[in-house]
């Protein structure tokens, strides 16, 4: 079970902070990733971290203005946006999974999936 919070309206270039709690499973042995689904559009990769917090994956939207993080001790893990655009409007999910047959920008690598949060970006 994922629980998430830290979505809202916010205006361009604007910050936010998503996270992601996590329970039900040992949160430390997964890789973490955010996935995010605008209206009309099929879910997208969004950013991946390993268990120990290194290496982490982007996808090239959002490389240099996001950050996924991890915290083991609090089983959460968290996606800093800045300078937010309003192409990022999207319901955002974070999603846990430990087997990659197709990368970490894959969903089918991933078994569990937080209820979704969401996030707009108004222009």
């Amino acid at each position: 079970v994922q629980l998430q919070g830290g979505g809202g309206l916010v205006q361009a270039w604007d910050s936010l902070r998503l996270s992601c709690a996590a329970s039900g499973f040992n949160f430390s042995n997964y890789i973490m990733g955010w996935f995010r689904q605008a209206p009309g559009k099929e879910r997208e990769f969004v950013a991946a971290i390993s268990w120990s917090g290194y290496p982490t994956q982007y996808a090239d939207s959002v490389k240099g203005r996001f950050t996924i993080s991890r915290d083991n001790a609090k089983n959460t893990v968290y996606l800093q946006m800045n300078s937010l655009k309003h192409e990022d409007t999207a319901v955002y999910y974070c999603a846990a999974g430990r087997f990659f047959d197709y990368g970490l920008g894959s969903e089918s690598g991933y078994d569990d999936w937080g209820q979704g949060t969401l996030v707009t970006v108004s222009s």
